[in-house]
């Protein structure tokens, strides 16, 4: 792994968790996404050489929204850049970490992610990030 890549936010009013970050980073987002996938809505803020994603819930049912109705808004997932995720998912799993996503998938900011299972890696959600 190279770097942390970003740091997820879970947030439940996507406006205003923006107009926070924005004053607490003193910048403005550069991106606003929606991933269909997820069921999810991002917004990207570069701040040094990382990233803070904010994840806003799209419907009742997705990802996101669960975690808020189960542990609030906060951090969700911490994310990983990799040069290789299919070599760095099969080194993860010959070393006994259970992942969420066997293959790669199409995630925000064009990049391809999987995601390690929280049980298996201390109970922090670690996302897998790779240049599409």
């Amino acid at each position: 792994m190279n770097k942390i890549e970003h740091i997820g936010i879970a947030v439940k009013d996507l406006d205003a968790a923006e107009a926070l970050y924005s004053k607490l980073l003193n910048t403005q987002p550069y991106k606003r996404e929606v991933v269909e996938s997820e069921g999810v809505t991002t917004s990207f803020f570069a701040t040094g050489p990382n990233k803070i994603e904010l994840l806003h819930a799209t419907n009742a049912d997705s990802p996101i929204a669960k975690f808020i109705d189960k542990r609030g808004e906060g951090i969700h997932h911490i994310a990983f850049a990799v040069d290789d995720i299919e070599a760095e998912i099969k080194r993860l799993q010959d070393e006994g970490f259970t992942l969420i996503h066997q293959t790669p998938k199409a995630g925000a900011d064009g990049k391809r992610i999987a995601f390690l299972h929280p049980k298996s890696s201390g109970g922090v959600l670690v996302e897998l990030c790779a240049d599409a």
